[in-house]
């Protein structure tokens, strides 16, 4: 009976042992976005995804912690302070606004910032190459040349190019500066029209209307949550809109030319997994996703008062036929 009790207390011991050592393996990454909306949601999944398939999974020797700022700039503050006071193996920051945020709290904590355009001008990194410090990264930098040639494929008669953009968005600022030039180059013409906040993207895309032959979205966040708004204004003005998030075409845009935010989330989840293995983020350069897709919405064009070329439909990785 003794031996029994003897061997009974020993197991305890030994499983409260093994309980508290896998306590001790078990890593913590905390994930940081300024909104949700599906790209960067999509972005979300993919970190998750990579890690359970890199062998991190939830529950077991991982703890995820994961806050949406509602693209509201104090409450992605509070996060950051929130996540640093946690000391988490990494910090995830999906989007310009909370990788910004993230970087001036977090000075020791790894840093992995995903789906931001311009890490440089941002300035979260110095370069592209070993950033230093510890941050590091993907971006979703747009190929902008490759957006204008869908544009004039698709409305060749369109000299003047209306977008709605947040000038508070640092990510934005620097995109639209860039297209501007661009299209100054092929003698066409943006028009700007500013909503700092989600609201104000309804207003802003009705003072296109008489100004703009096509409207333009980039991936700024602010009008990307709002985007049935100006899609609205699209089909009552007969304003065709396109943009560089394919995962707006299912919600009414035209057409759009880029990449997977879900593979954008299972990379920035690949450079999150070799932090965890020991890796240092300031030795690790910031890469790109370079694979381009054509998503096409011939129904939607039809709305806006256009006709897709069939060469342009016969081109995409996705049609979808969304007859609303």
């Amino acid at each position: 009976m003794a031996n029994r009790i003897l061997r009974t207390l020993l197991g305890t011991a030994l499983l409260a042992f093994a309980a508290m050592v896998h306590a001790d393996e078990q890593r913590v990454v905390a994930i940081t976005q300024i909104v949700e909306h599906p790209a960067l949601d999509a972005v979300y999944q993919g970190v998750r995804d990579e890690l359970e398939e890199q062998g991190y999974k939830e529950g077991d020797n991982l703890r995820i912690m994961h806050e949406s700022a509602q693209g509201n700039a104090a409450i992605a503050s509070q996060i950051a302070r929130k996540f640093v006071g946690e000391r988490p193996d990494v910090i995830v920051a999906i989007a310009t606004p909370s990788a910004q945020t993230m970087a001036a709290a977090a000075r020791k904590t790894p840093v992995v910032f995903s789906a931001v355009t311009d890490p440089v001008g941002a300035k979260l990194v110095k370069s592209l190459k070993a950033p230093g410090a510890n941050i590091t990264g993907v971006t979703d930098m747009l190929p902008i040349e490759s957006h204008l040639d869908m544009l004039e494929r698709a409305v060749p008669d369109a000299k003047r190019i209306g977008t709605v953009y947040n000038p508070g968005e640092a990510n934005s600022v620097a995109l639209i500066d860039m297209i501007e030039k661009r299209m100054e180059a092929r003698g066409m013409e943006l028009v700007r029209a500013a909503a700092t906040k989600t609201s104000e993207v309804l207003g802003a895309a009705r003072s296109l209307v008489g100004k703009a032959d096509a409207i333009y979205l980039t991936t700024d966040n602010t009008v990307i949550s709002a985007v049935e708004a100006v899609i609205s204004v699209g089909e009552r003005a007969s304003i065709p809109v396109f943009a560089a998030d394919t995962a707006t075409v299912s919600r009414g845009a035209v057409a759009a030319l880029g990449f997977d935010y879900y593979d954008h989330g299972r990379q920035t989840g690949t450079m999150v997994a070799r932090i965890l293995e020991g890796a240092n983020p300031g030795d690790m350069d910031v890469e790109s996703v370079s694979t381009l897709e054509l998503f096409v919405n011939p129904a939607a064009a039809k709305r806006m008062g256009i006709t897709l070329a069939d060469d342009l439909i016969s081109d995409a990785k996705e049609v979808v036929n969304s007859d609303q």
